[in-house]
């Protein structure tokens, strides 16, 4: 009996942390935050970074070792825009990942997607992110917007 019980408690476990797979046979993963228009971290606490597009960075105040000299007061309104629309593309849901590397700062460089959409495509076409021309190759989608 306690054979029975171990087996199926680690077949419990072994689900509860396998990766979901949509209908496409693409991997699935759910988010819980997003620092940027380009950047999410899973719930998995795997950092990605959107690939083919390139999203406004918010800018940090520098730090100065004077005390009189005042920090210049940065605009960080687009960022916030563009981060805040991946947030409501992405957060609380399942997204198909398509994983193709890893970059200088051990993020995952993938394309996400929703209903067969791309995230990045739709950050573009609503005007919160752009086209990374250094890698448009990498997505279909972006590909056939820098040929025009």
């Amino acid at each position: 009996m306690l054979k029975i019980l171990s087996i199926v408690f680690l077949l419990l476990l072994a689900h509860a942390f396998s990766e979901r797979v949509s209908a496409q046979g693409m991997p699935l993963v759910r988010f819980q935050s997003c620092y940027d228009g380009d950047t999410c971290t899973t719930t998995n606490a795997e950092k990605v970074r959107l690939a083919c597009i390139d999203a406004p960075e918010r800018k940090k105040r520098p730090r100065f070792r004077a005390t009189r000299m005042q920090p210049t007061a940065y605009d960080n309104s687009l960022a916030d825009q563009s981060a805040f629309h991946l947030r409501t593309l992405v957060l609380g849901r399942l997204v198909g990942i398509r994983r193709i590397a890893t970059d200088r700062y051990g993020r995952t460089v993938a394309e996400l997607f929703i209903d067969n959409t791309s995230v990045g495509q739709q950050q573009v076409e609503n005007g919160h992110a752009v086209i990374s021309q250094q890698h448009a190759w990498q997505c279909a989608w972006a590909t056939h917007r820098t040929d025009h």
